[in-house]
């Protein structure tokens, strides 16, 4: 290899920690044909189900980096660690008075800015900052998990990190609490090797999901997982999967929890993850949220892509498996004023926390609701209430 190769791969690395990526490495631009073969076999057997934007023709376009960018040669894969300096570990199930089951969790990842407008920023910062330094005209393209790119297996073939049994990547240096991003580019960089790591015989992930989620090794049903459940599904969550989800608000974290890899998490050095202060939420205060409301909360947030609906039913099921009865008042207002979906899933609640104030606010409900499913709701909610 030339000194001037070496030169421009240095430079490419020293310029990305310089802008504050944790990890890069570099992969080439051939095409992905086993990772597009395995994630094709995902969407024909079933489990990218509640994700219509995932499509065959989206996982082909994203596996040719050429395709993406004509005259590829090769990726520059980026880390960024999320990981908050507050983890926000201590009981997620405590109110500010001390009461039990009437706050909900949030996912580590959603409890700051909205990476993907941090992570695009930055790499289009990047590429362009490269342009400069290499006193070149430098063709690229960036992703982040938004786009068709197969994030995951440039990350694991650049030797980023591995595939964790979750299916997320795991890296050496910071576990899996690592948003990920790529620089599609037509540099000629030497491509760094894969990591000669597994996961071994450890399956804690696997058993510690509670909605048995992850299926297989590396193989995970989407409609079945706690993430999808409270963020991208747009209708009810089954009520059999409604007391699996605990007071999980907006994603989950359960399986990178338990992952041994995860030991090392390092506080992240941004302070728009690192001093977040999102780890749980008010769930009444939740319920009685305007729309206005809601979005000057969470505006600029991972947190908006549930919408006010969605995060109120979320919060109607944590307070159903918190089981506190004052949360009945405002979950007897939302079975009221809500949207039909919060109604319903506030009919739930109000039948799973049981008592004659939970009984009397559904038995007044069954006489005005118009609402077909809303009324299944309230009478399976009279059905398993306890006075």
């Amino acid at each position: 290899m030339s000194a001037g190769a070496v030169d421009i791969k240095a430079v490419v690395k020293d310029y990305a920690r310089e802008l504050g990526f944790d990890l890069v490495r570099v992969t080439d631009a051939a095409e992905f044909a086993r990772d597009r073969d395995i994630a094709l076999a995902r969407v024909k057997d079933g489990l990218m189900e509640g994700l219509p934007w995932y499509t065959a023709g989206r996982v082909i376009r994203g596996s040719s980096p050429e395709e993406l960018l004509p005259g590829a040669r090769s990726i520059i894969c980026l880390g960024l660690n999320y990981y908050p300096c507050n983890s926000g570990d201590e009981p997620g199930d405590l109110d500010s008075q001390g009461k039990p089951g009437l706050t909900g969790k949030i996912a580590r990842y959603a409890r700051g800015r909205d990476y993907h407008r941090v992570m695009k920023g930055r790499m289009r910062e990047y590429a362009a900052g490269l342009a400069a330094r290499l006193g070149r005209d430098v063709a690229a393209r960036w992703y982040v998990d938004d786009g068709p790119m197969l994030d995951r297996a440039a990350a694991a073939r650049a030797g980023l990190g591995w595939f964790g049994k979750n299916s997320n990547i795991l890296t050496r240096e910071l576990g899996s609490w690592v948003f990920l991003g790529q620089v599609i580019t037509d540099l000629a960089l030497e491509p760094d090797a894969p990591l000669a790591k597994t996961c071994g015989s450890c399956v804690r992930c696997i058993d510690a999901c509670p909605t048995g989620a992850i299926v297989a090794p590396y193989v995970v049903d989407n409609a079945r997982c706690i993430s999808y459940l409270t963020i991208e599904n747009r209708g009810a969550i089954a009520r059999e999967l409604r007391p699996l989800v605990g007071d999980w608000i907006f994603g989950c974290d359960i399986c990178q929890e338990v992952c041994p890899v995860n030991r090392k998490a390092q506080a992240t050095r941004e302070p728009t993850w690192g001093q977040a202060s999102l780890a749980t939420a008010e769930l009444v205060e939740i319920l009685e949220l305007s729309e206005e409301d809601f979005r000057e909360r969470f505006r600029g947030t991972p947190i908006m892509r549930a919408k006010r609906t969605g995060l109120q039913r979320n919060a109607c099921v944590a307070l159903g498996n918190g089981k506190n009865p004052a949360a009945v008042p405002a979950l007897r207002r939302a079975l009221r004023q809500g949207e039909p979906l919060v109604r319903g899933h506030a009919a739930w609640a109000l039948g799973q926390i049981g008592g004659p104030e939970a009984v009397m606010a559904l038995d007044a409900a069954v006489l005005v609701e118009r609402d077909g499913e809303v009324l299944e709701e309230i009478r399976a909610a009279l059905g398993e209430t306890v006075e």
